[in-house]
C-alpha cells in the first residue's frame, strides 16, 4: 500500500510537471510532515496515554504469569506427593487426582495468560493507529486550510522517501515552508504547560518565603 501510494504521488508530480508554464506559476509549498507530527502536543499526550495503558496491561499479564507458576508449583508437589510410597494405595491415588486437577487448572491459566496477551496487543495496536490516523487526518486539514488561505497549488512532504528509500525532494531553499507554521497552529488549543513548538514548558515553581 506505501509503494502505491508513493507511485501515485510520484506520478502525480510528474504530470504536473508537463503541464509546463501552468505548472510554474503554480505556489509549491513544503512542510516536514515527520516534524509536524512530532511537534503536536496531541501526538505527546497520545504517547503518555498509550504508555499508561502498555503499562497496565503488562503490569496484568505478570501478576497472571505470577499465578501461573505458583499453580505450576503446586502442581509439582502434588505430583510428587502422589509418589510417596509412605502413604496408602488409596490415599496416594486421592493426591494423583488432586494433581491432575491441578494440572487442568495450570492449562487453563496458560490459555488465559496466552487470550489476554494477544488480546491486549492487539487492542493497543488498535488503539496506536486509531490515534496516529486521526492525528494525520486532523494536521492534513491544518495544512489544507493553510495551503488555501495562502494560495498555495501544491504542498509537499519534505520528509518523504521514494520506493528506493531516497529522498522525494532533492533539493528545497525553503522559501514555501511552512513546517513551523503548522506546528503553531495545531498547537494554538494547547495546555498552558505546552508552547507553541510543541514542548512542555518549566513551570515556575513558587519562591518560598524567607
Amino acid at each position: 500500500m506505501n509503494m502505491f501510494l508513493r507511485k501515485l504521488i510520484l506520478g502525480l508530480l510528474l504530470i504536473a510537471l508537463s503541464g509546463g508554464a501552468a505548472f510554474a506559476q503554480a505556489r509549491i509549498a513544503t512542510v516536514d510532515l515527520n516534524k509536524v507530527f512530532n511537534g503536536y502536543w496531541k501526538k505527546k499526550e497520545a504517547e503518555a496515554t498509550i504508555k499508561e495503558r502498555g503499562a497496565e496491561i503488562e503490569k496484568e499479564l505478570k501478576s497472571m504469569v505470577d499465578d501461573l507458576k505458583k499453580a505450576r508449583e503446586n502442581y509439582q508437589k502434588l505430583v510428587s506427593d502422589a509418589s510417596d510410597q509412605a502413604v496408602s494405595p488409596e490415599e496416594r491415588e486421592k493426591r494423583k487426582k488432586l494433581a491432575e486437577d491441578k494440572l487442568k487448572e495450570v492449562k487453563e491459566r496458560e490459555d488465559t495468560a496466552q487470550q489476554y496477551n494477544r488480546s491486549a496487543s492487539t487492542s493497543l495496536d488498535e488503539q496506536k493507529k486509531r490515534v496516529r490516523d486521526n492525528i494525520i487526518t486532523e494536521i492534513r486539514n491544518v495544512i489544507v486550510a493553510k495551503a488555501k488561505k495562502e494560495g498555495f497549488s501544491l504542498v509537499i512532504d519534505s520528509a518523504a522517501e521514494t520506493i528506493n528509500q531516497t529522498p522525494f525532494v532533492l533539493f528545497n531553499n525553503n522559501d514555501n515552508d511552512v513546517t513551523e507554521a503548522i506546528i503553531k497552529d495545531l498547537n494554538v488549543g494547547a495546555p498552558s504547560q505546552v508552547s507553541a513548538t510543541g514542548e512542555k514548558g518549566n513551570e515556575k515553581k513558587p519562591d518560598k518565603k524567607k
